[in-house]
């Protein structure tokens, strides 16, 4: 298999430090703003972004996990059958602004996903959408990040592989080609 590290660890804090700093100056206060992060490694990114605007800006983030499995279209099309993730969303999102966070942006399909399932808990009057990594080029939803972290081209056999320090035990993020 051959892999090429995109984001070692230290570039990968730099990237969310910048991810944060573009939030506080878009929501400020986040007063009327929300967080979700979605599951199942969506919730990292999500979670280390409202752990550091609440340290370092001292603001209160409401912030909840999304599963989105049973509202994506190929879900009734896999041969064993699908374990949901947990949703975690203890407030209403009505007329909120909506931050949906994904680590990483393919074909938009998990994001429209994402959209559907968070209807469930009101009406917002804005939804964005932050990811770590954009695969560029790729979509089959005319589905575009307002936050991103990098943007990478890549070709259909290649795949972007997200390495949490929560779950592997260090943080990077490598492109590769299966074998």
């Amino acid at each position: 298999m051959n892999k090429r590290i995109i984001l070692q660890s230290a570039q990968f804090n730099l990237v969310i430090k910048r991810l944060c700093c573009e939030l506080i100056e878009n929501h400020d206060d986040f007063s009327s703003s929300v967080i979700l992060g979605l599951q199942p490694r969506g919730i990292y990114l999500a979670q280390r972004i409202v752990d550091f605007i609440k340290t370092h800006y001292k603001v209160n983030i409401q912030y909840g996990t999304l599963d989105a499995t049973f509202h994506r279209d190929d879900f009734r099309r896999q041969n064993s059958p699908l374990i949901p993730s947990n949703t975690s969303i203890d407030f209403i999102i009505e007329g909120k602004k909506v931050v949906l966070i994904d680590d990483v942006l393919y074909t938009g399909r998990t994001i429209r996903s994402g959209m559907d399932a968070m209807l469930a808990y009101g009406r917002p009057s804005k939804v964005e959408l932050l990811t770590l990594i954009d695969r560029r080029y790729s979509r089959h939803l005319p589905i575009q990040p307002d936050y991103t972290g990098l943007s990478v081209d890549t070709i259909a056999k290649e795949r972007v592989a997200v390495q949490w320090n929560e779950i592997e035990g260090k943080d990077k993020v490598f492109l590769y080609t299966p074998e």
